[in-house]
């Protein structure tokens, strides 16, 4: 298992010593749950996540993705993911590869703000939980990555995302429905999030701690069942508080301990991830990084 932390911290330490560039806005402190606010246009964020947990009567495993995030309009966002899983006494592998496009048709804030968002994804034997549709439990995680990596997954994901901003607070809620292009039917899950960072107000002097740079909540979701068996029976569901903190130099560091809420789901999960933000990513290319 530490062979995929080193691989993914590497690729991450690496990127983000590109760039000095602050960063120009808090990220939301969620692991599943999309809020409606877009990368800014000509920003790159570089973003792992992580989770860690042990379905009952298996082996402790590591899921992870390394995402890449660009804002390619003040309405369009796209995001490209490698994932990969760790499983002790099994092994390392690499799951595949997610396409995400995230479309906001209206730019003014509004009450309830919605965004439409489209992924395909090609993956096998994936950990990393980034969403819980249909009938995903503890049976999914029990097989060997041998026999997993032999069940090809390419799915076509549609999400309504939904979300509110007041008085500091984001309420954030997605509606996912998935498809699997092997002629098998819709499957379905939800997604919901609140935060608000601790201050709203920034400090008049520098500091590292500061109340404004910590973001706090909580985070909640699972699956809906497919077309045929709509419902929760046989579904898993997860809630946990969760939290993060942007450095002075931009990184943003997560973490949130799940629960599973019900003998379907993985009793306890462990999230955490590191984010960084560079501005007008283009401008290096044009200027030669300086």
């Amino acid at each position: 298992m530490v062979m995929i932390f080193e691989k993914w911290i590497g690729v991450l330490g690496f990127v983000c010593a590109l760039s000095v560039a602050p960063l120009a806005a808090q990220e939301r402190p969620y692991f599943v749950t999309y809020s409606h606010e877009m990368e800014e246009p000509g920003n790159l964020d570089i973003e792992m996540f992580n989770a860690v947990g042990q379905p009952p009567g298996g082996n402790l495993f590591l899921g992870s993705n390394v995402e890449f995030e660009y804002g390619v309009k003040a309405w369009w966002t796209s995001e490209f993911y490698l994932d990969g899983q760790s499983t002790q006494n099994d092994s390392t592998i690499f799951t595949g590869f997610r396409w995400e496009n995230r479309i906001r048709p209206l730019m003014r804030e509004h009450w309830i703000n919605p965004v439409v968002y489209v992924e395909f994804e090609d993956t096998s034997a994936d950990k990393a939980l980034r969403e819980v549709v249909g009938h995903d439990g503890v049976p999914d995680f029990l097989e060997s990555n041998a026999e997993a990596r032999k069940d090809k997954e390419r799915e076509m994901e549609l999400k309504l995302i939904l979300g509110s901003n007041y008085r500091g607070w984001n309420i954030s809620e997605n509606i996912i429905a998935e498809k699997n292009l092997a002629n098998e039917p819709w499957e379905f899950g939800y997604a919901w999030a609140a935060s608000r960072p601790l201050r709203l107000a920034a400090s008049s002097h520098k500091c590292a701690f500061c109340a404004e740079r910590l973001q706090a909540g909580v985070e909640m979701y699972g699956g809906l069942g497919d077309r045929y068996t709509f419902g929760t029976r046989d579904t898993s569901h997860y809630i946990g508080p969760t939290v993060n903190w942007t450095a002075p130099n931009g990184a943003t560091f997560s973490f949130s301990p799940q629960f599973g809420i019900n003998d379907y789901s993985i009793p306890h999960l462990y999230r955490f991830g590191i984010s960084y933000e560079i501005e007008q990513i283009l401008s290096y290319f044009h200027h030669g990084g300086d």
